[in-house]
C-alpha cells in the first residue's frame, strides 16, 4: 500500500460516523430535573419546558470541524417567548460558537430562525429567516458544515447561509478549539418574541421539542489532539472537510435569502453606520 493511499485509509477510519443510532450513546441530559428524556431505544430525545424550568442536553464528544445533523420537531401551537437553541461551542472567556435558535411565536405566526457565529468571544453576527414550511408539525433536518474554509448552515439539505473563512482581512475564524453540541429550551420572554412584547403564556405548558435522527461526520477531539490530525485535508478534497457551495448550491443559497432572509446584519445601516464589519465583504 503506498503512502499516500495508507494516509487516506486512516484519514477515512479516524472520522466520527454516527449513523442515526442510539442517542444515548452520543448525548447526555445536563439539566432540566427530569424534563429532558432520551426514550424509544435511544431513538428520540425530547426536551421540555414548564414555569419551573427548562431542559437542555450536550454531546459527549468534543469536535473540531464536523458535519452534524439532526433532525428536530419544534415547539407546536402557541410557543411565544419559547427558545429552542442547537448549537456548537467551546468554552472560555474567547469561546467560539455555531448558532441555530429558534424562536418560538403565537399560533399561526412563522418561527424565526436565527443564526449566529462567534469566534474568539465576538460574536453579533445575526442572519434571521423564516422557514418554507411549518417546522412543528412534522421533523426537518438542520445541518452545520464546519470545516477550515467555511461554516455552512443547511434545512434539509437546503443551505440557507455561508460564513467564510476572512481571516485574510483580519477577522478571526473558529478553526483552533474543539466544540460540544448543545441544546436547550429555555424561556426567554423578555426578548424572543416582538423583541418581549409577547409573553410566554404558561397554561400552554409544558412545551416539548424533539430530535432524532443524529447523523455526524466529524474529527473528535480528545486528549488535545483530533482524530483526523494523521492526515492531510487535501487527502479528503471531495469530503465535508473542504466542502463548498457548487452552481447549485449557491442557487439555492440565493433563493433562501432573497425569498426568507428576514435580518441580515451586513445591510443594517442603522447599527452599523460607519461601516459594515469587514467580513461582509466576503459573506
Amino acid at each position: 500500500m503506498s503512502c499516500s493511499v495508507l494516509l487516506i485509509f486512516i484519514f477515512l477510519s479516524s472520522i466520527m460516523v454516527a449513523f442515526a443510532g442510539n442517542l444515548n450513546n452520543d448525548f447526555e441530559i445536563t439539566w432540566g430535573d427530569g424534563r429532558a428524556n432520551i426514550i424509544n431505544n435511544g431513538e428520540l430525545l425530547t426536551l421540555s419546558l414548564d414555569k419551573a424550568s427548562g431542559s437542555g442536553f450536550q454531546s459527549k464528544n468534543e469536535y473540531l470541524f464536523g458535519k452534524i445533523d439532526m433532525q428536530v420537531k419544534l415547539v407546536a401551537g402557541n410557543s411565544a417567548g419559547t427558545v429552542t437553541a442547537y448549537y456548537l461551542s467551546s468554552k472560555g472567556s474567547t469561546w467560539d460558537e455555531i448558532d441555530f435558535e429558534f424562536l418560538g411565536n403565537l399560533s399561526g405566526d412563522p418561527y424565526i430562525l436565527h443564526t449566529n457565529v462567534f469566534s474568539q468571544g465576538k460574536g453579533n453576527r445575526e442572519q434571521q429567516f423564516y422557514l418554507w414550511f411549518d417546522p412543528t408539525a412534522d421533523f426537518h433536518t438542520y445541518s452545520i458544515t464546519w470545516n477550515p474554509q467555511r461554516i455552512i448552515f443547511s434545512v434539509d439539505g437546503t443551505p440557507i447561509r455561508e460564513f467564510k473563512n476572512s481571516e485574510s482581512i483580519g477577522v478571526p475564524f473558529p478553526k483552533n478549539q474543539p466544540m460540544r453540541i448543545y441544546s436547550s429550551l429555555w424561556n426567554a420572554d423578555n426578548w424572543a418574541t416582538r423583541g418581549g412584547l409577547v409573553k410566554t403564556d404558561w397554561t400552554q405548558a409544558p412545551f416539548t421539542a424533539s430530535y432524532r435522527n443524529f447523523n455526524a461526520e466529524a474529527c473528535i477531539w480528545s486528549s488535545g489532539a483530533s482524530s483526523c490530525a494523521s492526515a492531510s485535508t487535501s487527502s479528503a478534497s471531495s469530503s465535508w472537510l473542504s466542502q463548498e457551495l457548487d452552481t447549485t448550491g449557491q442557487e439555492r443559497l440565493t433563493w433562501v435569502q432573497k425569498n426568507y432572509m428576514i435580518y441580515n446584519y451586513c445591510t443594517d445601516t442603522k447599527r452599523f453606520p460607519q461601516g459594515f464589519p469587514p467580513e461582509c465583504r466576503t459573506n
